[in-house]
């Protein structure tokens, strides 16, 4: 049988994502109502610079109430593939460019409630390029040693899952090089 969508009404068309009402027909027997954010997806990176320090940002995040520590990321444009996004968002957000880019992992972060799919990086070979934020960036780029990093997400002071999920990425990569 499986599931089947009975009807779909927009709520909300934002910049970035639209919010849908599906009312769906479960296998179960059950019909629910449930509330869809539709994100275009994107790309987070982890800038690893000398092979023992990686880039982060510390971002103004107003639904988390402040600052944040990150990784490089953001929203794919419209056609945009990810490694695209990738090489674009971590210039403009760290002001370096990368000579290598090369996927390591994909996320759902929020699958309750969101289709939003961010594919994760790692960017090497990075040299100084020219930074451009956008009129509602407001963050500060860090040199951080790798192990600093990890003790970081150990002792609660990265807790942006994406940021965690590309360092899990990331050490996983490097263990097995």
């Amino acid at each position: 049988m499986g599931t089947k969508v009975e009807s779909t009404t927009l709520i909300h068309l934002g910049r970035v994502f639209r919010l849908e009402r599906e009312r769906l027909a479960l296998e179960n027997g059950n019909t629910v109502d449930l509330d869809i954010i539709r994100h275009p997806g994107a790309a987070a990176i982890v800038p690893l610079k000398d092979n023992d320090t990686i880039l982060l940002i510390k971002q103004f995040r107003r639904a988390a109430a402040g600052y944040i520590w990150e990784i490089p990321a953001g929203t794919l444009n419209k056609a945009e593939e990810p490694l695209a996004c990738a090489h674009r968002e971590l210039e403009e957000e760290t002001g370096f460019s990368a000579g290598k880019m090369e996927k390591i992992g994909e996320i759902v972060p929020v699958p309750g409630y969101s289709d939003e799919k961010i594919r994760i990086f790692l960017a090497s070979e990075l040299s100084p390029a020219k930074q451009h934020l956008d009129r509602d960036e407001m963050l500060s780029v860090h040199e951080i040693k790798v192990q600093e990093v990890l003790k970081m997400v150990e002792d609660g002071r990265i807790i942006d899952g994406k940021t965690i999920a590309g360092l899990f990425f990331m050490s996983r990569k490097r263990m097995i090089h």
